[in-house]
């Protein structure tokens, strides 16, 4: 995976994020990569509700993970994402790095599937977002 990302976003360690190490938890990431891709979809003009209105469900179906570096409270970080659609597949690469060293601290990898109408399916709206958004 080359390192293009098609989007970012800037958040903070908040202290209750942290575990008695001092460190952010571990299970805390897996939720700054999901508050990302809300931001993502809500910036190329999609909304969950409104997929789900459409008998559109949008699942994580897989999460990869590789911690490289701790954050730390009050830490400023952003995730930056890549997006790619590989067969019904939508692969999520999310990344994220400490701003004032620029040093990478997770590489993540999120495979999402839609669920149209309750089967498996591709979503035309969905991609074409995407592609849009990339141009």
């Amino acid at each position: 995976m080359n390192k293009e990302y098609i989007y970012e976003l800037e958040l903070e360690v908040r202290d209750y994020e942290c575990d008695l190490q001092g460190i952010v938890n571990n299970s805390v990431y897996q939720n700054y990569l999901e508050h990302a891709r809300h931001k993502f979809l809500h910036a190329i003009g999609l909304d969950f509700a409104d997929l789900f209105a459409k008998g559109i469900k949008t699942v994580v179906a897989k999460v990869e993970i590789n911690y490289k570096q701790s954050l730390l409270p009050s830490d400023k970080f952003v995730v930056r994402i890549n997006c790619v659609k590989e067969g019904i597949k939508y692969v999520f690469y999310q990344d994220i790095y400490r701003k004032s060293d620029n040093k990478l601290c997770i590489v993540g990898k999120v495979t999402a599937v839609c669920v149209i109408n309750g089967r498996l399916g591709d979503s035309d709206e969905l991609m074409k977002a995407i592609e849009n958004y990339k141009k």
